[in-house]
């Protein structure tokens, strides 16, 4: 999954505890049936359809994405400032799901309720992530329950939110599995379904991502989507091999990890528009001014596509080690050749040259100190 270049709290980013796809495959499908039946029970009288048409003028002004202010993308705002954000948006969007469950309520008969019914769910799924305890579950449940009653709920719709329902209701990688295997025997033939099981081989053990990949390989999932699965297995296939990587930096700098031996290097895939790559920079930052004289090297692939900003940014961050551009973006020749589908992304090379982490992220001080220790 591409990262946003919204830095924002990670639950109005992504819904999911685990692996973020559910909302993106809602995202354009699911509408809750929102279009008008062609045949009204009975028409409304003038004053009502006047009255249901100021109060849906009222649910459709407010929206159900909470944007972030525009400045935070230069100034990084407080954690106080962000809490107060979060607290004031969480409340604006459960007065939105009431009108919008008024408005059901109040005309049931009104072509727009269907969509109300939608803008209520959507709200209660953005204030959930806002709310310090799970007190919303039982109303989106209830609402969910009502929705998927509808036996004119298409079927496309109908899957899209019984994928976020899987996602939303996992408590661990595991239940997130097991419900998306159940949503594959629901509806069979779904290829969107595999998309999802990706997302289980996500802190899975290597054997098992290794076995969930193979079956998406082997599914009727999107040519995407096993391209993704075919991409995760060639990664498993290089670690613990040596890893071939040269390359001409900015500047003119001729890199060939083979001839860094003797060296750990941290081969990280990133991009100035990338928040959580940004966010790291501090950490790696700090690694490399401890442990460079020891023999700790940064080799940086860049997925940005204007060298001008980049080149800026390096400078600005004081990022002295080599960086390889191509202004490819996701199209990076290296990003293609070890199929990267988001960043960042950590790579840690031993001294013999070989890949030995494809987690450096993770504890990136003690891991490159212990690969340093080695003979």
């Amino acid at each position: 999954m591409k990262l946003s270049t919204v830095q924002c709290p990670a639950f109005f980013r992504c819904l999911a505890p685990l692996a973020g796809v559910a909302l993106a495959l809602v995202a354009g499908s699911f509408t809750a049936s929102a279009a008008p039946d062609a045949t009204p029970a009975a028409k409304a009288s003038p004053a009502a359809e006047s009255e249901a048409a100021a109060a849906w003028k009222k649910i459709e002004s407010e929206s159900v994405r909470p944007t972030p202010p525009a400045e935070w993308q230069q100034n990084k705002p407080s954690q106080e400032v962000v809490q107060a954000w979060i607290k004031a948006e969480t409340a604006r969007l459960l007065v939105l799901a009431d009108k919008s469950r008024d408005f059901q309520k109040n005309y049931p008969k009104d072509p727009l309720a269907k969509e109300a019914q939608q803008k209520e769910w959507q709200a209660l799924m953005m204030a959930s992530r806002g709310a310090k305890t799970g007190g919303l579950d039982a109303r989106i449940d209830a609402l969910e329950a009502t929705i998927l009653s509808d036996t004119k709920l298409p079927k496309e719709d109908r899957f899209g939110l019984r994928a976020v329902q899987v996602q939303r209701q996992a408590k661990s990688r595991e239940d997130f599995e097991k419900g998306v295997r159940a949503l594959i025997q629901e509806f069979p033939g779904e290829p969107k379904a595999y998309q999802l099981l990706m997302g289980a081989a996500e802190g899975a053990d290597k054997e098992h991502s290794k076995a969930i990949a193979e079956e998406v390989v082997k599914s009727n999932a999107s040519d995407e989507v096993k391209d993704a699965a075919k991409a995760m297995l060639k990664m498993m296939d290089i670690e613990g091999k040596p890893l071939a990587l040269q390359f001409t930096a900015l500047g003119g700098q001729q890199i060939d990890l083979q001839k860094m031996k003797g060296k750990v290097v941290l081969v990280d895939f990133w991009a100035t528009w990338c928040g959580p790559c940004v966010a790291e920079i501090p950490n790696v930052k700090a690694a490399y001014a401890k442990l460079h004289e020891k023999g700790f090297e940064i080799v940086g692939i860049s997925f940005d596509q204007n060298k001008e900003t980049l080149e800026k940014f390096l400078k600005e961050k004081e990022m002295t080690w080599p960086q390889y551009f191509d202004g490819l973006g996701w199209k990076n020749k290296f990003g293609q050749e070890f199929g990267i589908d988001s960043i960042p992304r950590m790579w840690l090379v031993d001294k013999k040259g070989v890949l030995r982490d494809m987690e450096g992220r993770q504890d990136l001080e003690k891991k490159v100190e212990k690969l340093l220790a080695e003979p």
